[in-house]
């Protein structure tokens, strides 16, 4: 579609001269009843968008996208924004049910003519059919100043040799927001099997003259045929089992001279039919059928010479019978014991209808009873109606029992390593014993075990009565038993004090050092002791839970000054192999220094107290004497002197 002046007032003038040959007929689809579509014309389904068609089809040009040209067609499944917006978007074709369905899109040549052509084959002589199609005026009411051209269409059915049997002009085919079916029906000659569909655009193109087309059907079409069950319904439902038999009534209007009847079943909801065996009347009583389903029924007629051809029958409306099963409630409850919520279910329904003990009656398909006594122990009847009125009663039996009472016994305290006697006590309907967790138990399915647990410990007793359980608790403290460690042993000189290293553990200790004397702070982990002499420090752990004493020594060795060894042996026979100023510990901090007969730096304790392996950057060094010098760190003189490596 173009907007040109010029071109419009020349579209003018060419719609003018044809609207001198043309007329407008209203549609004549068949008032009477129509057979199976013979031919279906839908275009197919897939992807936009769609192959073209045959070149013998139509004279316009094929367009590979949804918006085609004037002169132009395509095979799309939909419309989008086709021209700014001056066209309906339709996100699908007109077919129901026809995912990603296919239709003919069209904008037409400025120059009236046909634009589709296609033979049909599969009819039947003598005999009347309904051709139909749909047709989409997509252009919108606002496109081309409100003044677009409207398509209007000529359908002409001939014979394969060009005889027109009959044709039908829509005349302008409006604006509007939806499909609309256009059609008329026309009747073959004797020896007519093919006829030639062809379709003449009488509107000029450009500003409009735009159209969707699909879903293109040839239809028999003759007599009105209405059928009914038993005179009145056009549907019954049964149930399985049921021996109704049902009278199928078809009324057939004037219209066939030699009219035939054939009574027709499908089980597959309409997808496929097939005739019933002596079923030629327009009654037929049909016989009683067992087996669930949807039995579908409709009555075809034909002419006699054109019996049992699908292609050239009509058929009545569609009645059917529904053969329906009884539901299958499977009644059930659950929540067997007094104080709890009794729960009754029931499955397969429509509708539900529960009675029971204590004038119970629910509408509910799950009802429940909230804190069930020994009274609404009993059975539960429900009645159970399908959405098709089949209905079956079930039962199902509540038997509530009480729930039986334990004691675990009363929460404990034990030391580490030591074992403790459960004692529970309960009611005398008690029919099992679980105890949890199971580990460290004796044995975890008696009501007393013996146990020995590693932590602390909550131990939870559940008891059972048939299926009603209850359960109680004991907390069993596990008292860890103490942990001394007096700390790593001391070295000071004399006069000085040093600080113990303690540590405890265990579940609510204290703690005392022993001797008590020259020490301050002896009830800590950490007190200050100054000895005169060479001193063992017992540190004493206590639980006050009564679980025992711990201990553990330090030893405080006392020098009466400074002791710095003058040789020793790295030999590695294990004595004296190291030279080790053991007294230093007394100076954290102090740093030593030895060095070789040359003045090089040998060994160099980083104001570490470590020792000296005779060895310099790891090769072992000779025999002789080498000097050293020791800083203190407490102000004091710097000490020189000289050690021997004696190998």
């Amino acid at each position: 579609m173009r907007i040109n002046m010029a071109q419009q007032l020349k579209n003018i003038f060419i719609f003018l001269l044809v609207g001198i040959y043309s007329s407008k007929a209203t549609a004549q689809l068949c008032e009477g009843s129509l057979g199976d579509p013979v031919v279906n014309i839908t275009f197919g389904a897939g992807s936009n968008p769609g192959p073209p068609l045959d070149a013998s089809t139509t004279n316009y040009m094929y367009a590979n996208h949804d918006c085609p040209e004037d002169g132009y067609y395509t095979i799309a499944n939909s419309t989008n924004s086709c021209f700014g917006n001056t066209w309906h978007s339709l996100p699908e074709d007109h077919t129901p049910g026809d995912v990603n369905g296919y239709m003919m899109v069209v904008n037409a040549s400025y120059n009236p003519g046909v634009f589709f052509v296609k033979q049909v084959d599969g009819l039947c002589p003598n005999t009347t059919y309904q051709f139909a199609a749909w047709i989409y005026n997509v252009l919108q009411s606002y496109a081309c100043g409100g003044n677009g051209i409207k398509p209007n269409i000529t359908f002409n059915i001939e014979t394969t040799s060009g005889a027109v049997l009959k044709s039908y002009q829509t005349g302008d085919i409006p604006l509007s927001t939806d499909w609309t079916q256009y059609g008329f029906f026309f009747s073959t000659t004797a020896g007519t099997s093919s006829v030639v569909i062809r379709m003449t655009n009488n509107a000029p193109g450009g500003c409009g003259n735009d159209l969707l087309l699909d879903d293109i059907t040839f239809r028999a079409c003759g007599p009105l045929v209405t059928a009914n069950i038993n005179g009145a319904a056009d549907s019954v439902d049964v149930c399985t089992g049921d021996n109704s038999v049902f009278t199928l009534h078809a009324n057939v209007s004037t219209g066939y001279n030699d009219p035939v009847y054939q009574w027709q079943l499908s089980i597959d909801s309409g997808a496929s039919w097939t005739n019933i065996n002596d079923a030629t009347d327009t009654v037929y009583v049909r016989p009683a059928v067992l087996t669930p389903g949807v039995y579908l029924y409709r009555l075809a007629v034909s002419q006699r010479e054109n019996r049992n051809v699908t292609s050239c029958s009509i058929f009545s409306n569609i009645v059917s019978v529904g053969v329906n099963k009884y539901p299958i409630p499977s009644a059930s409850n659950h929540g067997s014991c007094v104080g709890d919520t009794l729960f009754l279910n029931a499955n397969d329904g429509d509708l539900f209808s529960w009675t029971g003990p204590q004038n119970f009656s629910s509408n509910l398909q799950n009802p429940f009873i909230l804190l069930a006594t020994e009274l609404n122990s009993g059975t539960y009847y429900v009645k159970v109606t399908s959405q098709k009125g089949c209905v079956t009663v079930d039962s199902t039996i509540a038997q509530l029992n009480t729930k039986p009472f334990v004691n675990a016994g009363n929460d404990a305290e034990i030391c580490e390593g030591t074992a403790f006697q459960l004692n529970s006590a309960g009611s005398n309907n008690i029919t099992s014993y679980d105890w949890a967790p199971v580990s460290n138990l004796s044995d975890s399915h008696i009501p007393n075990p013996m146990a020995s647990p590693v932590e602390t410990t909550l131990y939870v007793l559940t008891v059972a009565n048939n299926q009603c359980k209850t359960s109680d608790s004991i907390l069993i403290t596990v008292n860890k038993k103490p942990v001394a460690n007096a700390g790593p042993d001391k070295v000071i000189i004399k006069g000085q004090s040093v600080t113990l290293n303690g540590n405890a553990a265990g579940t609510d200790v204290t703690y005392e050092w022993t001797p008590n004397e020259n020490i301050m702070g002896d009830t800590t982990l950490t007190p200050v002791v100054n000895p005169s002499v060479n001193t063992m420090y017992v540190l004493h752990v206590i639980s006050n839970k009564d679980c025992g004493t711990a201990t553990d020594t330090a030893l405080v060795k006392v020098y009466q000054q400074l002791y710095i060894p003058n040789a020793f042996t790295p030999n590695g026979d294990g004595i004296n192999d190291n030279w080790f100023i053991e007294a230093l510990q007394a100076y954290p901090g102090a740093e030593v220094k030895v060095f070789n007969r040359y003045g090089q730096m040998v060994f160099d304790n980083h104001g570490k107290n470590i020792f000296w392996d005779g060895k310099f950057k790891g090769v072992q060094l000779t025999s002789g004497a080498y000097a050293y010098i020791i800083d203190l760190k407490n102000n004091s003189t710097v000490i020189k002197g000289v050690v021997y490596i004696l190998l």
